[in-house]
């Protein structure tokens, strides 16, 4: 079994989810529907701690390291670097090309 990766949300991520989880409970009403998507989205971003390459280049971008996941309607966009994986953006795809600042990791 191969090496797990170390997963960590930036700071874009962090406010997406934040962001989405509070429109979904004002849209819904309700609180724990909300929470339990929120808590899906977070779920399958950790999931790529095993095999993050299993997720395809973003096609807008091109840039092999700057890959994403599916879930549901949401595109989790990460990179991949030095045994990690950088959770970028939680972007709706009805929004189009992601915004991304690979950036925003460096110290």
């Amino acid at each position: 079994m191969g090496a797990e990766y170390k997963v960590i949300f930036g700071p874009r991520s962090r406010s997406d989810l934040k962001d989405l989880v509070g429109f979904i409970r004002r849209a819904s009403g309700a609180p724990e529907v909300a929470e339990r998507f929120g808590m899906g989205l977070v779920r399958k971003a950790l999931s790529l701690s095993a095999f993050p390459e299993r997720g395809r280049i973003v096609p807008e971008l091109g840039v092999p390291e700057v890959r994403e996941i599916i879930f549901r309607s949401y595109r989790i966009v990460y990179r991949i670097v030095s045994g990690q994986v950088q959770i970028l953006r939680f972007w709706h795809a009805a929004r189009g090309a992601p915004e991304i600042n690979v950036d925003e990791f460096i110290d």
